[in-house]
């Protein structure tokens, strides 16, 4: 289950980055969004994907899960979701001022 796991995060990655490397926004943001999902799947393979009992004190159980991926993993989609909302909103303004959401004519010329 865990190769499973590392080959979709190696795939979120990558794709990740092909679209944070395009020139529009949108596509930067879905990057941006793809490479926090992979961080999050990454994290949660690292936390060893085990089967235990939930990790409620009870006698007679001795493998219980660790909670402390799970929290980290939800900590970090509120904060993936926060800059996701401000970056679209950032994207949405930027291309309304100027036109277009091409990076090359944002960025302007040498003697802007």
């Amino acid at each position: 289950m865990e190769i499973i796991m590392i080959i979709t995060a190696s795939i979120l990655f990558s794709t990740g980055i092909y679209n944070l490397l395009q020139k529009q926004l949108l596509r930067i943001i879905i990057g941006t969004v793809l490479l926090s999902n992979g961080a999050h799947l990454f994290i949660l393979t690292m936390g060893r994907l085990k089967t235990g009992a939930p990790p409620i004190l009870e006698e007679g159980i001795d493998l219980y899960t660790d909670p402390l991926p799970q929290a980290l993993i939800l900590t970090s989609i509120v904060i993936s979701f926060g800059v996701t909302s401000f970056l679209l909103v950032l994207a949405y303004r930027a291309s309304k001022l100027n036109g277009t959401d091409n990076m090359e004519k944002l960025r302007g010329t040498d003697y802007d």
